[in-house]
């Protein structure tokens, strides 16, 4: 079983539109039923699909699984299956060993950028740089299956 460790931030939008960044990658992926205890998504980026199950999150940690399906059926499921998504544009950063991986929404979520940065356990120790800002991990407003159902565009306080 695979546990996916992060933590999320905003970032500062000068200093991040300032930076020298990598080309991102489109990532469409929309959500199926589930409930507290676990997500379903389908994710389509670029030419690849992919099928993730997500566990309930305690502290900064839940368990993931994600596997590779063929691009045609990522797009059928969409299609069929999710009543809500989610758009962006991702960008990932190499920082030392770690990778920040720096998402641009679209569609009724633009306007929000997110840093995601994943580790190995909990405390491990890592290096913000100047463009990163508040931490919301905690915040499950910014878990992308909430941003599906409730969109950046319709809160009253950001």
């Amino acid at each position: 079983m695979a546990k996916e460790i992060e933590r999320k931030f905003l970032i500062e939008p000068e200093l991040w539109k300032q930076l020298d960044k990598p080309k991102g990658q489109h990532y469409n992926q929309g959500y199926i039923g589930g409930n507290e205890d676990v997500t379903i998504r389908i994710r389509i980026a670029e030419d690849k699909g992919y099928l993730t199950l997500k566990g309930k999150t305690v502290g900064i940690s839940r368990d993931e699984f994600e596997y590779e399906i063929p691009h045609g059926e990522a797009i059928a499921m969409i299609s069929s299956f999710t009543t809500s998504g989610t758009e962006k544009i991702r960008y990932k950063i190499a920082q030392g060993d770690l990778i920040w991986e720096v998402d641009e929404f679209l569609g009724s979520n633009a306007g929000l950028i997110v840093a995601e940065i994943e580790l190995q356990y909990e405390e491990q120790a890592f290096d913000k740089p100047e463009w990163i800002a508040e931490e919301v991990t905690e915040d499950h407003r910014y878990f992308n299956s909430n941003l599906a159902t409730n969109p950046y565009c319709n809160w009253e306080t950001k």
